[in-house]
């Protein structure tokens, strides 16, 4: 056997070490350059693991009402307390993971596919560029969190109130997912391989599809980054204000909602959910802003 600093001996030795060498620097460079990332993507693996095992890792139903256990504070049984109805607080904030993160990304994959559809079309055909993009400046005039609570507030008591939250955070963010997409479009139709495409006659759904959506592709990805991550804040938003989910599903933005009135008395009621909400936005971003600096060349050749 060789020292822990010599060079490798045999032939075999030679091979896996040029082998594994490349691959070994690169897990190095890429920690190096992204702890933070690296940091956050765990976090997130963490959560989305928590929420899939919810039933296995929450010690009791969240919804089991216990009033003799009411208001207790933090311990090991309950780990994070209990609310005003006896509730488990840590398994309510367990199963509130699944909310924020179904709610996050299906508003993140609607909103990205249904942006990526106008904008691609807005941004190569001139004449529907003007039409689509002044019914998208009218969105955009109104704010977000308003327009999510009017869309949310007009379908009360409907049968799945989790999918109507979703297509009201997911309509506000359609625009500025429109935007994006027609800005690159618009700097992609002038590179010459694209009037090339168009000079040999190529069909439009052809040209699109081959040499134009490739281009959107990484913007996209970071913007959906961003775009779960508000998602998950305004559900809580409107949660906390009564326009969310109802109020007997575990979320987080419910579960500060509902502590909000004895905060001074039961502060973990609030002060759990509100942490690992902020955790879970924060590590999101973060995740963003490393795909940003490994998918714009520009930003990667400087680093």
């Amino acid at each position: 056997m060789t020292a822990p600093g010599s060079k490798p001996e045999t032939v075999d030795q030679l091979i896996d070490h040029k082998l594994t060498a490349p691959l070994v620097a690169v897990r190095r460079s890429f920690f190096a350059r992204y702890p933070l990332v690296v940091i956050a993507s765990l976090m997130i693996l963490a959560i989305a693991l928590v929420a899939i095992f919810a039933p296995l890792v929450a010690t009791v139903d969240p919804l089991q009402l216990r009033p003799t256990l009411r208001l207790k504070p933090p311990a090991v049984e309950p780990p994070f307390g209990t609310d005003l109805f006896g509730r488990d607080v840590w398994s309510r904030t367990v199963y509130g993971a699944r909310i924020s993160l179904v709610i996050g990304i299906s508003a993140a994959v609607l909103s990205i596919a249904i942006g990526l559809l106008i904008g691609v079309f807005a941004g190569y055909i001139r004449w529907l560029d003007a039409i689509v993009m002044r019914i998208m400046d009218g969105l955009m005039a109104i704010p977000a969190v308003l327009l999510a609570v009017a869309l949310a507030s007009l379908n009360k008591g409907a049968a799945n109130p989790i999918l109507i939250v979703i297509i009201a955070i997911t309509i506000p963010e359609i625009p500025r997912v429109v935007r994006l997409v027609r800005a690159v479009v618009l700097s992609v139709r002038q590179e010459p391989y694209v009037e090339a495409a168009i000079s040999v006659g190529t069909p439009l759904v052809k040209l699109l599809w081959r040499h134009v959506l490739p281009n959107c592709v990484p913007p996209l990805i970071v913007q959906a980054t961003y775009i779960c991550a508000s998602a998950m804040l305004t559900e809580a938003i409107l949660s906390f204000l009564g326009a969310g989910t109802p109020p007997e599903i575990p979320s987080w933005g419910n579960m500060m909602a509902e502590g909000r009135g004895v905060f001074r008395v039961a502060p973990w009621i609030v002060l759990f959910p509100g942490i690992v909400l902020a955790l879970t936005i924060l590590s999101v971003n973060i995740l963003g802003d490393g795909l940003r600096d490994r998918l714009d060349p520009k930003i990667a050749k400087r680093m």
